[in-house]
């Protein structure tokens, strides 16, 4: 299913829809401030291990990432200390994964790695939709081969078309970007980046 949002004025119904399916346990392709992504509650473990094998992810062997709607929802769900805080609150809504030492508040499946990223997009859409959720959202890169063409991961119309079968709702939040997050790794006594991509860090 394929439906229509707007970065703001969205009809509350339509919200409500991608709230249920969450809900449900089902998984959703949405706009990010980079690539489209496809995710599902951050809570339901069947529904992120349903996105591991739809990825072919080893949840032990590679760090899951949530989308959180605010800084104050962050710290449920990662171990935040005052320098990361800092430095989350300088460049979030943007761009950027960061990696943090997860909390048990989180299900299983994130604890077999201990860490989790962290997204907070400059998306009004999905960032809403996590408000309203009240919950954190799984969040991956949508599945994409090597010979897919550009326009599956930009064009939602033919996200539709060839992931249909595997979400319950794809999201039209216009034309998506090509560039993935900057990933930045806070657990250590030090933030370093370990891909860069769209957001430029700034620190202190």
């Amino acid at each position: 299913m394929l439906l229509k949002l707007y970065d703001k004025n969205n009809n509350p119904d339509d919200i409500q829809k991608v709230i249920d399916v969450l809900n449900n346990g089902g998984l959703i392709i949405y706009p990010t401030d980079t690539m489209y992504g496809i995710g599902c509650h951050g809570l339901k473990e069947r529904a992120i291990e349903r996105i591991c094998q739809i990825k072919n992810i080893d949840p032990r062997k590679n760090n899951l990432s949530i989308i959180c709607y605010d800084l104050s929802s962050i710290s449920e769900y990662a171990k935040v200390n005052n320098s990361v805080f800092k430095l989350m609150k300088r460049n979030l809504p943007g761009p950027f994964t960061f990696i943090l030492n997860g909390t048990t508040r989180l299900p299983k499946i994130f604890r077999n790695r201990k860490e989790v990223g962290i997204r907070m997009p400059d998306n009004n859409i999905i960032r809403e939709i996590a408000r309203q959720l009240d919950a954190p959202i799984m969040t991956s890169t949508l599945p994409l081969g090597p010979h897919d063409d550009i326009g599956y991961a930009t064009n939602p119309e033919l996200m539709e078309e060839r992931f249909g079968d595997l979400v319950d709702l794809v999201i039209d939040g216009g034309m998506g970007g090509v560039e993935l997050s900057t990933v930045v790794n806070c657990t250590g006594s030090e933030p370093e980046i370990i891909r860069q991509g769209k957001g430029i860090l700034e620190e202190g």
